[in-house]
């Protein structure tokens, strides 16, 4: 089975890294220091979880969920060391928000309409394999998309077909069913921009426990 690893620290890793280990996975939570109090606390609640270093969970993981705030993304993968990200699987889920403009916030203007955080990280991680996914949902939706109220959709987009098949079967354990392939890294540009949409329905419904659905003909 293969062993999983996080970047990040917050709610979407600690949910994330719940769930893998639920599913019998080995996990490895990665911060900036190894004392990192939330990873140390997460880790010790279960027996097959771990804390380190983003280097310790690079050089450790087969598959790595990126968790991180997109501002930072790129920075945490330069700290995991490149070299060790090599033929790894790198799930990334991070959003491009600027969070230093205030409300509502948006997207960090070099990673729109011509360019993503997606293709960015895959610019500097080329012999990564990175899928992008899970990035327009509340983390408990992630994990578990039935919390929505219905079946929704989730994308994957990524260069390498069979990265995208190993996480399409990881979205499927967390109980997603109807999964769009957009294809190449390029389709993250639309995932991306999605969050400015799930913003503002957020503030409309008071509630984050949505997600979005593309009914079609002869939806299998």
């Amino acid at each position: 089975m293969d062993k999983i690893g996080l970047f990040g620290t917050g709610a979407v890793g600690r949910t994330i890294g719940t769930k893998m280990v639920e599913l019998g996975y080995e996990v490895m939570m990665g911060s900036r220091t190894a004392n990192n109090p939330k990873a140390l606390d997460w880790a010790m609640n279960y027996n097959k979880a771990a804390n380190g270093t983003f280097e310790d969970v690079a050089k450790w993981a087969d598959i790595i969920f990126n968790c991180t705030k997109g501002e930072v993304a790129l920075d945490v993968l330069r700290m995991a060391g490149l070299e060790n990200l090599k033929g790894k699987i790198i799930i990334d889920i991070s959003n491009p928000l600027d969070s230093s403009k205030g409300s509502p916030v948006p997207l960090i203007e070099n990673y729109v309409n011509t360019n993503s955080l997606g293709e960015e990280i895959q610019r500097l991680v080329p012999e990564g394999l990175i899928v992008k996914s899970l990035n327009m949902v509340n983390c408990d939706v992630m994990v578990n998309p039935g919390t929505c109220g219905g079946e929704a959709t989730m994308f994957v987009a990524g260069d390498n077909e069979d990265a995208k098949q190993k996480v399409t079967q990881i979205l499927q354990q967390f109980g997603w069913k109807d999964i769009i392939d957009l294809g190449d890294m390029t389709g993250a540009r639309g995932m991306e921009m999605i969050l400015p949409l799930w913003l503002k329905t957020w503030g409309a419904t008071k509630g984050y426990h949505f997600a979005f659905k593309i009914v079609r003909p002869n939806q299998h």
